[in-house]
């Protein structure tokens, strides 16, 4: 499989977080500037870029955020990047 080929069915099926952001209603923006982070940080959360860190303020900030949508912590997915495939196949084969 070719590396483009890779990296464009990654991004088809979307990230965790990128679908809970979705149900939530809100833009990356609007998430990052909520939650106290850049929207590039979501963005590369959302593309597995890097992994998601958050401090004790920003982890209050989303508290608050998904309770004021009816939503918990625990609902959070446990990976906030793109599902890893399946195939044997890395990222740069």
């Amino acid at each position: 499989m070719k590396k483009g080929h890779y990296q464009s069915e990654q991004l088809d099926e979307g990230s965790p977080l990128k679908k809970f952001r979705e149900e939530l209603d809100i833009s990356q923006e609007e998430f990052a500037r909520i939650i106290g982070v850049s929207s590039k940080s979501v963005s590369n959360w959302e593309r597995g870029v890097t992994p998601a860190t958050l401090g004790i303020s920003q982890i209050k900030a989303l508290d608050r955020l998904l309770r004021s949508k009816g939503k918990s912590i625990s609902e959070l997915p446990d990976s906030f990047g793109p599902s890893k495939p399946t195939g044997s196949l890395s990222p740069g084969e």
